[in-house]
């Protein structure tokens, strides 16, 4: 069994190189959790992983509690305490779920969660659905428990895809794809390497700035967090929504609240008054990719030129 890395040996957030759409879709789902989770999709060994418990330990200072794809119904759902039980006592013990909701961070992070067992996955429409838990079970019955959590996935596309109806409860899909510029390849080799090194050494000035940085972070992100209701929407808000919806043609009205409310997170980082058309034109991707039909083989379609084009055309940049 492979054991989970250790919290100081996660590689800082502020030294991360590239990841610029996932870390974005992290930051605007923590700032305004009302956008919903994020799915991270990409190949094998692009870091998503490693970005993911990176910024779970910039905002928490513990890593994400973690869904592992063989976790029994007892694990998820919440069981009895086995000691306990062998001592003739029987006191419940919470699920993973309930562990998620309690959790510094609020985030449940699922690995691989294309290749979840159906049940889980119903478990999770539902409870992701609803805010709501309940347990009817075999020797256990609890009334209805708030859960609310933030759902983060990663999934590798070349292994299946998603099941459309959890697919379209993430807020926001970020794709990350291989860093082919040798230069920030090379960037990345030498500041993992380095961390590696340094990582166990108290008077490393390396890893110490790195980590006041990751603080200086948090620190920015809770004052967005503060100020996202004093951020309005634009009067053409709603408009500039619909707009990119018909064109897309997407099913439902999710996709258009979610812009909407991915834009007004994107506002109060950047510390504008009121969501703009940029602030929408620039989440359009991650809040849109996702929620157009999918292929034949259930993947998702390429986001591709021609989309950030058709984006452009309804929501012209301001020049000057």
């Amino acid at each position: 069994m492979t054991l989970p890395p250790l919290p100081g040996s996660i590689l800082p957030y502020s030294l991360l190189v590239g990841q610029d759409e996932l870390r974005t879709a992290l930051e605007i789902s923590y700032v305004n959790r009302a956008v919903g989770g994020v799915l991270a999709t990409g190949q094998r060994g692009t870091a998503k992983t490693t970005t993911i418990r990176a910024f779970g330990m910039m905002i928490a200072q513990q890593l994400p509690v973690t869904l592992p794809i063989g976790a029994t119904d007892d694990r998820v759902l919440g069981g009895w305490q086995v000691k306990k039980l062998m001592q003739g006592a029987a006191e419940p013990e919470d699920g993973l779920l309930v562990e998620a909701a309690q959790s510094p961070s609020r985030i449940l992070y699922v690995d691989e969660i294309n290749l979840l067992d159906d049940y889980l996955v119903n478990i999770l429409l539902d409870v992701v659905s609803t805010g709501l838990l309940s347990i009817q079970r075999e020797g256990r019955a609890q009334e209805l428990q708030q859960v609310d959590f933030t759902l983060v996935g990663t999934m590798n596309p070349d292994e299946g895809g998603l099941r459309p109806q959890l697919l379209d409860r993430f807020g926001l899909v970020a794709d990350v794809s291989p860093e082919e510029n040798p230069k920030q390849r090379q960037r990345i080799i030498e500041t993992v390497l380095r961390f590696e090194a340094e990582r166990d050494h108290a008077d490393s000035s390396f890893v110490a700035d790195a980590r006041k940085r990751d603080a200086a972070k948090k620190a920015e992100l809770d004052a967005a967090r503060s100020r996202l209701g004093s951020v309005r929407y634009g009067p053409e808000t709603g408009g500039d929504c619909a707009r990119l919806a018909t064109a897309f043609r997407l099913v439902g009205h999710r996709g258009d609240l979610v812009l909407g409310r991915a834009g007004r997170a994107l506002a109060a980082i950047e510390g504008a008054p009121l969501v703009t058309a940029d602030h929408l034109r620039r989440v359009a991707k991650t809040a849109l990719v996702h929620r157009r039909s999918l292929s034949e083989s259930g993947s998702l379609p390429e986001w591709t030129a021609e989309d950030d084009a058709q984006v452009a055309q309804i929501l012209p940049p301001v020049i000057g």
